[in-house]
């Protein structure tokens, strides 16, 4: 394997987060714009989504604990990558690792074309194409400026605008419960569908909350103490977003007619107007839902870099993207190059068509359920296979239903991207191959055998010595990773 270019020579990556940074990143990276109009999103379908929310809320915690096991089976940053690569191979992490990146940067476009969206309740309320990309641009740029400043000032302004995004949210949780007033949720399956079938159909909007659930898991070497704090800064960090959604959700649907709701554009805002009176209200949760892009943003930069980086230490992923910078260890070249290319896509989504958006939303949500669904498939793995011995009874029970459920959610949620989606996905994950095949180049064949030497004169053919079976130095790897793989699945 090519020798892959490390940190500043040597340097690696600081471990600064702590159990509160853990925690507000992972909650900041699910909790961005989408939130603020999940509501109207919803309301075709009446309070029968809120129903599908509850079954996709299970889902999202058995990947959320299902990380937590996998974090601690599997130390170190990469989350989704370094479960597929340990349990199926460098192939299998590839896959994930590319996926997953696409994810990332493709997500940020999206995220911050829906939070220009809130920034021009207060300027550019014209909506000129030609301002609305420059303040897009400014929305991608700041977050990868405080990344690149080290990730211990990435994690403050993370808690910082967690703490601000969630008090405004936590208010419609709590008080705004209060306010309900039954005659606004009109008919509780308002799509005329099935029961199932408007669970199905809602089900898909729901998906799109929870994508970064698992970002404990991807940094987990910048965590102070991984194995005990990204377990639970990844169970803790989605059981509060589903608190927040579920009861939140629910009273927006009762403090905004079933009419109202259908055509609004900011949910939200026109909750905290009716239950506050006058519009001072809703201007507080537009800055509410800014603050929550920019947090959102903020977390996600570091993922698009963390991921590669990871891949690339292993020479999976550009030797680029393994080189840190500085004394805090950043790596520059994985924030700047997915910050530019979120670039070029959103500048792309503003000068073509209008439904360009929603298919990088849909586009993004499928290549995160891609890596869900090889987590819970190594999980299962190793507790059917590798770790059997080692754990038994209950625990073993309790487990594997865990990660199955994990597993049928992932693929639901690929069922639910739709058709369309699913082929432009698998288009866009096969564009890896070649990447592939390039990282791989010059490497040499497990088990390749050298021409035969030539016998030397005057000595029988029967009696030279064998050739050499020559192992490439990946092989070598992958003993060694071997041996430190069998000595991770005794731990459990």
């Amino acid at each position: 394997m090519p020798r892959t270019p490390r940190s500043s020579e040597g340097a690696v990556p600081k471990a600064a987060l702590g159990l509160s940074g853990a925690s507000a990143l992972v909650i900041g990276t699910i909790i961005g714009t989408g939130v603020f109009a999940l509501p109207s999103a919803l309301a075709p379908y009446g309070p029968i989504s809120l129903v599908a929310f509850g079954v996709v809320t299970l889902g999202a915690l058995a990947l959320a604990v299902t990380f937590g096991a996998l974090s601690k089976r599997v130390p170190g940053s990469g989350g989704p990558y370094v479960y597929a690569r340990e349990a199926f191979g460098e192939f299998a992490g590839f896959l994930n690792a590319w996926s997953y990146w696409i994810t990332a940067w493709a997500g940020n476009a999206a995220i911050v074309v829906a939070w220009v969206g809130y920034v021009e309740v207060f300027v550019n309320t014209g909506h000129k194409t030609a301002i609305s990309i420059g303040i897009a641009l400014i929305g991608l740029w700041i977050p990868a400026a405080i990344n690149l400043t080290g990730v211990r000032n990435m994690g403050a302004f993370q808690v910082f605008t967690t703490v601000l995004k969630f008090v405004p949210l936590l208010f419609m949780a709590t008080i705004g419960l209060l306010f309900i007033d039954p005659h606004n949720f009109g008919s509780f399956n308002a799509s005329g569908q099935s029961a199932m079938s408007a669970i199905s159909a809602a089900a898909p909007i729901a998906l799109f909350s929870y994508i970064g659930l698992e970002a404990a898991s991807v940094v987990a070497g910048r965590v102070r103490e991984p194995g005990r704090n990204v377990p639970r800064a990844t169970v803790y960090g989605t059981l509060a977003c589903a608190v927040i959604y579920i009861l939140g959700t629910l009273a927006v649907f009762g403090t905004v007619s079933h009419g109202q709701l259908g055509v609004s554009s900011a949910p939200f805002t026109d909750a905290a107007n009716n239950i506050l009176g006058g519009t001072w209200a809703g201007d507080t949760v537009a800055v509410a839902a800014i603050v929550s892009g920019i947090g959102a943003l903020n977390g996600w930069t570091m993922l698009c870099a963390e991921m590669p980086y990871a891949a690339a230490r292993d020479g999976l992923f550009p030797g680029a993207f393994a080189k840190l910078r500085g004394e805090n260890g950043v790596p520059v070249f994985g924030i700047v190059a997915s910050t530019v290319l979120a670039s070029l896509i959103t500048v792309f989504s503003y000068t073509r068509f209008d439904d360009v958006f929603t298919k990088i939303v849909l586009l993004s949500v499928l290549t995160a359920v891609i890596p869900y669904l090889f987590s819970a498939a190594a999980q299962l793995y190793w507790l059917l296979v590798r770790g059997r011995e080692s754990i038994t009874g209950r625990r073993l029970a309790r487990d594997i239903t865990v990660s199955a459920l994990a597993m049928a959610f992932s693929y639901w949620a690929i069922q639910g991207s739709g058709y369309q989606t699913v082929y432009y996905g698998l288009f866009v994950l096969l564009l890896g191959l070649p990447v592939y095949v390039w990282l791989k180049r010059g490497q040499g064949v497990y088990g390749e055998e050298p021409a035969p030497a030539p016998v030397p004169e005057g000595r029988a053919p029967e009696t030279a010595a064998p050739p050499a079976r020559r192992i490439s130095r990946a092989a070598a790897t992958t003993r060694t990773g071997g041996l430190r793989r069998n000595r991770l699945r005794n731990r459990d």
